[in-house]
């Protein structure tokens, strides 16, 4: 048997072990350790980024597959600015190339592509490239993949504390209607529903500043692997072990002949 063949037996004995009735509709996903994984193999961190964006591919076709709706990665951050240049120079020439080399196969596929962030520093050619990119596949809505760059959560939840300070003294709002439902209307993500799943690969245990508001009741998935060898297998892991999980939302299940009484308070 080809190791192909060996690949995707693996992955469909995995995925029937998969509830298709309890996909999580959105996940979010850190891809860490592109530079990491190249230099452990002794090469440039520019091939772990290349390697990276095989890797997503990888990934929206199975999160696709499996009846996710929403895929939305991290793939650039405000705090990102402070690397090398060169590696910056290298990140937002890959994303142009990407993009020009791979739209027409996300239009094709039905693929909504958003991008999220602050896009003001960004080349006026990327700028392009991503209105282009977000103005053909507008329509489609088989699936939506966000793309975070220029992305900081804590940027965001000022943006919207500061829009809404502006509304609140304009006379556009009363400061007493200010709640959850009217941050959300003003979040970057408006109008889509919080992730459920948050994956982190390479093994690091934070959030690194993302979608913070979107993630309060997100479940988080550490997974060791760093993504460029992140793949289907894993990712199905990483589904199975959400679906293990009670997502209570604050709350608890009640328990038969249970009481809150301290026995030990009895008379």
């Amino acid at each position: 048997m080809s190791l192909g063949k060996i690949i995707d037996k693996k992955n469909n004995d995995l995925s029937k072990r998969i509830d298709k009735q309890k996909v999580p509709e959105h996940v979010a996903i850190i891809m860490d350790g592109n530079g990491r994984w190249a230099t452990k193999k002794g090469l440039p961190r520019s091939f772990g980024h290349n390697k990276g964006v095989s890797v997503l591919k990888e990934i929206i076709k199975a999160s696709k597959k499996l009846g996710c709706k929403v895929l939305t990665v991290y793939a650039f951050s405000t705090e990102n600015w402070t690397r090398p240049t060169k590696e910056v120079d290298f990140l937002i020439n890959l994303f142009s190339e990407v993009l020009e080399r791979e739209i027409e196969e996300i239009h094709q596929e039905s693929i909504k592509i958003k991008f999220i962030g602050d896009l003001t520093p960004f080349p006026e050619t990327l700028k392009k490239i991503i209105y282009n990119s977000e103005s053909l596949t507008k329509n489609n809505n088989t699936f939506l993949l966000n793309v975070c760059v220029n992305y900081g959560g804590r940027q965001e939840i000022v943006k919207v504390a500061k829009e809404i300070a502006f509304k609140s003294f304009s006379g556009e709002i009363k400061p007493s209607e200010v709640n959850e439902e009217l941050f959300n209307s003003e979040l970057l993500t408006q109008g889509i529903k919080d992730p459920e799943l948050l994956i982190r690969t390479s093994g690091e245990k934070r959030i690194s500043n993302f979608l913070l508001w979107q993630l309060a009741y997100s479940e988080i998935y550490i997974s060791e692997v760093l993504w460029p060898d992140f793949n289907e297998f894993e990712f199905l892991k990483a589904i199975i072990d959400y679906q293990s999980r009670n997502r209570r939302f604050g709350g608890i299940e009640s328990l038969p002949n249970e009481s809150l009484k301290d026995p030990q308070c009895s008379s």
